[in-house]
């Protein structure tokens, strides 16, 4: 394969192999000479979702402003202390019950990114109904440049909880297309795996490749090989830690392909998705890192746990199921059992910010260049309420952000609002989002 010669080489290079398509990371040789605010152009958004709210005492720090003490759910951001803020007092009112009977549960995920009412479905005359989602509104702007609009991810499947009144679409998505058109999430690795790098076009070719080495990464070597032959040092070496990662994710999806072809026990799983919660969910954040230092996509939605979610955390020493346990009555020992269910589920999010930290982007890191919201549809899960939401924000989005702030807001401040503002700092200027009455105040740095 003939390259363009070294300080040319076309942001979209594509390694292609025998039923594979390998996008590459931004190299030196990607970015003309004195112009990095190229890199810094671009931004990447991803909103993660838990379900069930949190124990608030255990979450809201108690000190407002910079060098806040963090609170037992944000222990595991130790190492990443000023690389992100935590927001309380924001609001979903529109998730509050409006006599339609639909769920808690429904209303709660549906206004997470859309600040609109979901309708109980079983109604006469009432259909599937909401709103384009904050992602997709990102989606139309910054994602129509990438080759994958937005990336739809969880670790949940529907069969891990019930649904609530309404329609389970409410439920088992916090993404919207357009308001009659919910977004079902993807939760094999191997399907994204393939979705990224596999070539789409053929799937006989993807077959027969798999037979034959059963790797995208070999299919490709030959043409990688020709194309570090081209690059300089710095950029021969991001692009050997680049594959590295890549045939490191791919070895961990056909290790949990062979355990679950010898796996008799568990008929409920398919073959592919790693027995342990956290290898599943830590593969599934590595994929998405690399869709984003690939630039296949910019924008990510992830539920790492489905409201009304059926899961056990045995792992942590908690047999019981997430959702019952949210429903504590006060009681200390289920208190203290969410908590640490909080806790574990912040641990994951602390993997993926660590990966994007240390993972360059132009000037920067990929963590620098994107913005990672984090939280809840319900604040107090044991009360159902959809007040004093817990909200965090992580990464600079390119310095339209600063970090390291808890920032208090008058209670019941539409967390529309800042849907709002995100978008707005992410280029997608939007003047309304559902119960929105204004953007948000948070401090931003000046872009140089």
């Amino acid at each position: 394969m003939n390259f363009i010669t070294r300080k040319s080489l076309p942001r979209r290079t594509l390694l292609k192999g025998f039923g594979a398509t390998m996008a590459l990371p931004l190299l030196d040789s990607m970015v003309p000479a004195l112009s990095a605010q190229a890199a810094r152009s671009t931004p990447r958004l991803g909103w993660i979702y838990a379900s069930h709210g949190v124990i608030f005492d255990q979450w809201k720090p108690a000190k407002i402003g910079a060098d806040f003490e963090l609170t037992p759910n944000l222990k595991p951001l130790e190492s990443l202390r000023g690389q992100f803020n935590i927001l309380t007092g924001l609001s979903h009112l529109e998730a509050d019950t409006k006599g339609d009977g639909s769920g808690d549960h429904t209303r709660a995920a549906a206004a997470w990114l859309t600040g609109v009412h979901a309708y109980d479905r079983t109604r006469p005359g009432v259909e599937v109904k909401l709103a384009t989602t904050a992602d997709q509104l990102a989606a139309q702007v910054i994602g129509k440049s990438s080759p994958i609009p937005s990336l739809e991810l969880s670790v949940d499947t529907p069969s891990q909880g019930s649904c609530d009144s309404g329609d389970c679409f409410y439920v088992n998505t916090v993404s919207w297309r357009n308001p009659g058109t919910p977004n079902m999430t993807e939760n094999h690795p191997r399907v994204i795996f393939e979705r990224l790098f596999g070539d789409g076009g053929s799937r006989a070719q993807r077959i027969a490749r798999t037979k034959k080495t059963g790797s995208i990464l070999d299919s490709v070597l030959e043409e990688a090989g020709d194309l570090a032959s081209t690059l300089g040092n710095s950029d021969r070496s991001k692009l050997n830690e680049y594959l590295d990662s890549v045939r490191d994710v791919e070895q961990r999806i056909q290790s949990a392909e062979k355990q679950g072809e010898q796996s008799l026990d568990l008929p409920d799983r398919p073959i592919g998705i790693p027995e342990s919660f956290e290898q599943h969910t830590k593969l599934m954040f590595d994929l998405q890192v690399m869709a984003f230092r690939a630039d296949l996509t910019r924008v990510f939605t992830f539920i790492i746990a489905r409201e009304l979610s059926g899961r056990t955390y045995p792992m942590i020493g908690i047999p019981g199921q997430h959702h019952l346990i949210s429903h504590h009555r006060d009681d200390k020992e289920l208190m203290s059992q969410k908590a640490r269910i909080d806790t574990y589920h912040v641990q994951m999010l602390a993997y993926l910010l660590e990966k994007m930290r240390s993972t360059p982007d132009g000037d920067g890191s990929l963590l620098d260049h994107s913005l990672i919201m984090y939280g809840s549809g319900m604040g107090n899960g044991n009360l159902h309420r959809h007040s004093d939401l817990p909200v965090l924000l992580a990464g600079k989005l390119g310095g339209k952000f600063k970090t390291g702030y808890h920032y208090d807001y008058k209670m019941d401040t539409p967390m529309a609002n800042l849907l709002v503002t995100i978008l707005d700092k992410a280029g997608v200027p939007i003047e309304k989002l559902g119960d929105s009455t204004g953007p948000l105040k948070l401090e931003a740095l000046p872009v140089a």
